[in-house]
């Protein structure tokens, strides 16, 4: 029971979240999602129409706390699509 006490496995999830190489924030973004970004920037604007639209459709009926709970969810997912298309028209332009 020599062995060194390496923390292996650790290591290879740093190292498996760590590829593709991207600065800052853009570390919190799953790495498989980073690898196909301009199509979950696309999906994530499309869901929050349709979370947006959803909230819309709960405030026309009076569901007040559904529709700020739809209108949020629509919201972030918008910032979130928008963030990663702007990531991906300066990596585009870098190149």
């Amino acid at each position: 029971m020599d062995a060194p006490n390496y923390n292996t496995a650790a290591r290879r999830l740093r190292r498996w979240w760590l590829t593709p190489p991207r600065p800052g924030l853009q570390r919190l973004i799953h790495p498989w999602e980073y690898r196909h970004i301009r199509a979950f920037g696309l999906i994530r604007i499309a869901g929050g129409s349709v979370a947006a639209a959803a909230g819309v459709v709960c405030l026309a009926y009076g569901a007040y706390g559904w529709a700020a709970f739809f209108l949020v969810v629509g919201a972030l997912n918008l910032a979130g699509g928008y963030w990663y298309l702007t990531i991906v028209r300066s990596r585009s332009a870098r190149i």
